[in-house]
């Protein structure tokens, strides 16, 4: 097996840069160095090591435009867009550094009558060597969210990342060594699969934390099996959105046009089917087809570039055939992908595409595209939307689009889904678990629950015993 690895750009198909794999053996090195690390690192004192996380984030955003055209010619999100995942980075983190210290606090317990004779409370204690298995889509996003808090609560991590984005991996890497992380309490390793997976079952590792497909979080979970450890996973979506006849018609079609289509519709909860209320059907239709033509594909390092190309040409062509086998069942579409050039079958850069006349027999509205596509179907009523809103294995987010909250918090109690949105969709609240149920996976980041994956809880119970 070789022992570098070459990133294949989507912006050409060239090599963009190599990196080296590590051996078997150099990876049990770096997990046995992790789990000696944070021995010590879990007895540094909570506020230095909110320290070092504040200090890593100011240095990680002090790279913004290096770090985004190197993600732009990683996976291919045009230029003008992924400055923005650097400072997001910064926002979400800064959020989970603010929370850390009252979320990891001591519980303590007080009952009248026992103050004096006893002492007791509950510490979350961190796990230890926790290892982050990082998807490409939102290579540092998705990342921060499993690292920071590990790193915060006196954990070691080990960072696996995707490998399409190993470079993320390593500028965290050089972050955290810049903000004075003691050595081996991050590492990345860019490892081969069967290295990966036996480090999921290595006695050393104590959580695991996924980001990837359905299969697999499977994998991850047979091979952690032999060990009582936990594993978060985040497998993904079918993200559906139910427009209502109240809705303000222009800013939902606006926002479900980018929550369908931005990153390529690359985004773990992108918008991959709408329900529109009949009352409204049409005209919303003739709108959404107006505003997706606005967009501009081609070369992601041209500012003027809004579409990019989907990280791999068998990844477009996959969602080519989704949509050709819905035509072929009698969807309809309605963008003419003559209107966008660089549109190339066998190539990453793919046109955005809008299908109606779709039904739940056909993949296009049931499995994962993970592209620029989406289904548009009419609903006589909101017992209909529901219904089909929850016909799907996934159930990451949902949204609606209306004027009446109290409709919406009825509808969303209904709904099975992890995150349920009113007017808003594609995007992370720090302050919100961000959870999933069904083939969506399990477990949670963010939030101040986040911090509740990658601790252990430790009762303390001290009887004062007095002369």
């Amino acid at each position: 097996m070789s022992s570098t690895l070459s990133i294949v750009t989507p912006v050409d198909s060239s090599v963009y840069k190599t990196v080296q794999i590590s051996s078997a053996e150099q990876v049990q090195a770096a997990v046995e160095r992790a789990a000696a690390a944070q021995k010590s690192w879990k007895k540094v004192p909570l506020k230095e090591r909110v320290a070092i996380a504040r200090k890593f984030l100011e240095i990680f955003g002090t790279r913004k435009d290096e770090l985004a055209k190197e993600l732009t010619m990683q996976m291919g999100r045009p230029i003008r867009f992924t400055p923005g995942e650097i400072k997001g980075t910064q926002d979400r983190g800064k959020y989970m550094v603010d929370v850390a210290e009252e979320s990891l606090k001591d519980v303590e317990i007080h009952e009248e009558g026992l103050e004096g004779k006893f002492k007791r409370f509950i510490r979350k204690e961190p796990v230890g060597v926790v290892l982050i298995i990082a998807p490409w889509n939102y290579p540092y996003l998705s990342s921060l969210n499993g690292v920071l808090p590990s790193v915060i609560a006196g954990n070691s991590v080990i960072l696996k990342h995707s490998s399409q984005t190993p470079l993320c991996g390593e500028r965290f890497a050089q972050a955290w060594n810049e903000a004075g992380l003691p050595a081996d309490v991050f590492q990345c390793l860019h490892m081969s699969h069967a290295d990966t997976e036996s480090l999921v079952a290595n006695p050393l590792i104590n959580y695991v934390n996924f980001t990837g497909s359905v299969d697999g979080g499977h994998q991850i979970q047979k091979a952690a099996s032999k060990k009582f450890i936990a594993t978060g996973l985040e497998l993904g979506g079918k993200d559906p959105a139910y427009v209502r006849s109240d809705c303000d018609l222009k800013y939902t079609v606006e926002n479900l046009v980018d929550g369908s289509f931005f990153n390529s519709g690359q985004c773990c909860c992108a918008i991959e089917r709408i329900y529109v209320h009949a009352d409204i059907y049409d005209q919303f239709v003739d709108l959404f087809v107006k505003e997706t033509k606005n967009y501009r594909l081609g070369n992601p390092l041209d500012p003027e570039t809004t579409l990019g190309p989907m990280v791999k040409a068998k990844a477009a062509d996959f969602v080519r055939g989704q949509i050709a086998e819905a035509v072929s069942q009698g969807a309809k579409t309605h963008i003419d992908v003559s209107l966008f050039p660089d549109d190339k079958f066998g190539t990453p850069y793919m046109a955005p595409q809008v299908l109606t006349e779709v039904t739940h027999e056909m993949r296009i509205m049931t499995e994962e595209s993970f592209g620029p596509v989406i289904g548009i179907m009419k609903v006589a009523s909101d017992e209909e939307a529901i219904q089909l809103m929850n016909d799907s294995d996934f159930g990451l987010s949902a949204s609606i689009w209306t004027k009446d909250a109290d409709a919406a918090l009825r509808i969303g109690d209904q709904i099975e889904t992890g995150t349920w949105f009113m007017n808003r969709c594609d995007y992370l609240d720090p302050a919100l678990a961000w959870v999933g149920v069904k083939d969506s996976g399990r477990g949670c980041t963010l939030s101040k629950f986040g911090y509740d994956q990658i601790t252990r809880l430790k009762s303390f119970h001290l009887k004062l015993v007095t002369a």
